[in-house]
Formats: structure tokens, sequence, C-alpha cells
């Protein structure tokens, strides 16, 4: 068996990869979201136009960053949990056992 870090690496564990395809509440979001933009980008003109397409093209950019730092955050906080659980002298069972008596 391969370890978790060898899973990653071969892409056979995706942390990108999400269960939106299979969320119905999420999917219609998405197509109410992609029918606005479209009747938007139809009906506006000009600079109005210019204006919208950059604001939703902006969108991407920023989810995108700011996932990444949810991701970050959230991997670092993982690794803190297995550092205090395994690692840091004053966490261990005996310290533990020791401290209740």
């Amino acid at each position: 068996m391969k370890s978790i870090i060898e899973e990653l690496y071969y892409g056979n564990i995706d942390p990108q990869s999400s269960e939106f395809e299979d969320n119905e509440s999420v999917q219609r979001e998405l197509q109410a979201i992609s029918e606005n933009e479209d009747r938007l980008t139809e009906n506006l003109t000009g600079e109005e136009k210019k204006r919208f397409l950059n604001y939703a093209n902006a969108w991407p950019a920023y989810n995108g960053d700011a996932t990444l730092g949810g991701f970050i955050t959230g991997f670092r906080l993982g690794a803190r949990f297995v550092l205090d659980t395994f690692v840091l002298p004053e966490s261990s069972p005996q310290n533990y056992l020791k401290d209740k008596e």
C-alpha cells in the first residue's frame, strides 16, 4: 500500500476536486450565474459591458486565491494536530496521564 504522500504525488488523491458535480443545489446556482451573465453581456453595451466583464472575470481569480488560502490553512491545521498528538513532548499520553492522577 502506498503512503498518502505517494497517493497525492501520483494523482490518486486530488484535493482540488470537489463534489460540486453531484450537488444539484450547486448546479442550479451555477446555471443561474451563467444565464444571468449571458443576459447581461447581451444587453449591456460599451463601457458598462466592459466594466461588467472585468467584474465577472475578476471573481475566478479571487476565488482561486481564497480557495488556495483555505486549503493551506486547513493543511497547516491538520499538520498541527499531528504535531500536537504525536510529536510534542507535552502532549504525550504519559504526560497527560500524569497530569490527571
